[in-house]
């Protein structure tokens, strides 16, 4: 800064000089041009946090799955029945009439007598239903009576997580100032008009 002002203030009594040599008919003795020194500027690559680590909680649902299962739907019952006598058809001959005499009018040789006549004894086969096994109560005994049921289980409760999220960044590009633009004066000749 105190270059730039000294250089200022050479450039200010120089262009005096000049105008005061000019304006009195003389020659310059030095002379000057101003010089621009354009700002210098460079890109710089930083990270910047977009957003900072934390949590997240994940949840897995519960898994369900079926499992079979027999039950019983009507215990063993004991109940009473009536079997039926056994019978059976047996035929036998058995007399019915003894025989024996009787009388009875007859025509013989055109003459009416009375005859005696002797009857033989007389038999007839009869049918008899006589009892094989008598009729008896039986005790019947009905199984007890199962199903298969499907029902839902519980195979693994709902779980929780827990993620770990990292911070996130991200690299930006700013420009930033290496050198701050100036302006200054630099001697120069120019022939026939300024010594050197």
């Amino acid at each position: 800064m105190i270059r730039k002002t000294a250089s200022s203030a050479i450039a200010s009594l120089a262009v005096l000089g000049l105008v005061s040599e000019t304006a009195a008919g003389g020659g310059a003795v030095e002379c000057y041009e101003q010089v621009n020194r354009p700002a210098v500027y460079e890109t710089v690559y930083e990270n910047v946090l977009v957003s900072p680590a934390g949590q997240q909680v994940e949840y897995v649902p519960a898994i369900y799955g079926t499992r079979e299962r027999v039950v019983q739907i009507a215990p063993q019952r004991v109940s009473y029945e009536i079997v039926p006598a056994i019978t059976r058809t047996i035929y036998r001959t058995v007399k019915v009439n003894d025989g024996g005499y009787s009388w009875k009018w007859r025509v013989i040789n055109g003459r009416k007598v009375l005859c005696k006549i002797r009857h033989k004894a007389r038999y007839e086969r009869v049918a008899e239903t006589v009892v094989v096994q008598p009729e008896r109560r039986r005790r019947v005994v009905s199984p007890a009576e199962y199903e298969s049921l499907a029902e839902e289980v519980l195979v693994q409760p709902e779980q929780r997580r827990i993620i770990e999220v990292p911070a996130s960044y991200q690299t930006v590009a700013r420009r930033v100032v290496v050198r701050e633009g100036s302006s200054g004066w630099r001697r120069v000749h120019v022939p026939r008009h300024c010594r050197y």
